[in-house]
């Protein structure tokens, strides 16, 4: 029986509020917090009467560390969920740390006036999250999140060292808007316009946007044409699992995606400088977010389905092996059980996982870890409980 603290009130919040409230043997008390409360009183008149789960609401602005604070040391939560922007993990970080309550989040820092991620922001808080006695889980959605417990589970039952991780991100839904994103659009465009990267031998190797692209078949959803970006995940994968040689991250678009991107993108609209307009300064890319249809909104629209997972390859007692873990979610499932699309349902169901395994012990170190870190075996039993079975081949198409 568990406090939890929810700091966000998007699409992601409400995967993870439903999926704390079907699990209120181990959250007995959530505090949905955002800096619009209206938004977060939403969800509490929506499940009220649905579950044993006891839920409180409250407003904060997640860049307030003193309101933050008050909030906590009010509340009293045994862990903080965050998904709100990324641009606030080291505020909320920060709030925890004072706090002494154990911290996790879905995707990692980045400043709001750089096109950059990286950990560095996040493991330097290692000695203090330890000195303190708390943990922090980073990356705790699906991509990053899911995809670095796969490689665990598949170097701690089928790898001595796993030398190639291609990680697969197919979204084959279809949500009938000529342009629109499936997650928050300031965070999806930045990471899309992005230089790709990847990393061999040890160093990255950047790409131009978009410059490699594959074709997959995807199990389920079907061929579809896939581009190698930068993601989170590579730079703690590459330390963190046994052998590694090459890492790479792909994630699918189809052409009307890309050609209205493009178009965003000649005009200014994708920038994150900010411009004079009518007497005031405005960041392009925040006004672009505006008009754009809400990510929250496209799941009764949304059709199709995601396949995400991870192709390894390594040895095993002196022997090739191939491996590829998967999961398939369909849009529509997703909606008729908490109302989301999947991309939203695919990092809120693990976040809800992690939370749950620090709250029972079964993920609890003092200090801050990436997901792989800790012991795969309960998450990826809790995936097919609580919404994202998981499939295995031995006998994968590799990327070549």
């Amino acid at each position: 029986m568990s406090r939890a603290l929810i700091i966000g009130a998007g699409g992601v919040a409400g995967v993870v509020i439903h999926k704390c409230c079907q699990n209120s043997e181990v959250f007995s008390d959530i505090c949905i917090a955002s800096r619009t409360k209206a938004k977060c009183d939403k969800f509490k008149s929506e499940l009220e009467g649905k579950t044993k789960t006891r839920i409180s609401t409250a407003q904060v602005d997640a860049d307030n560390v003193p309101a933050l604070v008050k909030l906590i040391d009010e509340y009293k939560p045994d862990i903080v969920i965050n998904v709100a922007l990324p641009y606030q993990d080291l505020h909320i970080m920060d709030a925890c740390l004072e706090c002494r309550v154990d911290y996790l989040d879905t995707a990692n820092y980045e400043p709001q006036d750089t096109a950059k991620f990286e950990y560095s922001w996040q493991w330097a808080y290692r000695e203090r999250f330890e000195k303190a006695g708390i943990t922090a889980i980073l990356g705790c959605g699906f991509d990053p999140g899911v995809t670095g417990v796969f490689c665990a589970y598949a170097q701690k039952h089928y790898f001595d060292e796993i030398h190639y991780i291609d990680i697969l991100d197919c979204n084959g839904g279809d949500h009938g808007y000529p342009f629109a994103t499936n997650f928050n659009p300031e965070i999806n465009i930045r990471e899309v316009s992005a230089k790709g990267s990847y990393i061999e031998n040890g160093r990255w190797v950047e790409t131009e946007p978009m410059e490699i692209k594959r074709e997959y078949d995807f199990d389920e959803v079907g061929k579809k044409d896939m581009y190698l970006l930068h993601h989170e995940e590579l730079e703690s994968l590459a330390l963190n699992i046994n052998g590694i040689k090459r890492i790479r991250f792909f994630m699918t678009f189809g052409q009307s995606y890309l050609t209205h991107l493009k178009c965003l993108e000649n005009v200014g609209m994708t920038s994150i400088e900010p411009i004079m307009f009518e007497g005031r300064e405005i960041v392009p890319l925040q006004f672009l977010k505006a008009v754009l249809p809400d990510p929250a909104s496209l799941g009764p629209r949304t059709v199709g389905k995601t396949n995400i997972g991870c192709i390894c390859q390594g040895v095993k007692d002196g022997k090739a092996v191939n491996y590829y873990v998967y999961n398939v979610c369909d849009h529509q499932q997703c909606y008729k059980e908490v109302g989301s699309q999947a991309v939203s349902y695919t990092t809120g169901v693990p976040a809800m996982i992690g939370a749950m395994m620090a709250l029972t012990g079964k993920w609890k170190k003092e200090g801050v870890y990436n997901v792989e870190e800790f012991d795969p075996d309960p998450f990826m039993d809790a995936l097919n409980r609580w919404g994202l079975p998981w499939k295995e081949s031995f006998n994968p198409v590799l990327v070549d």
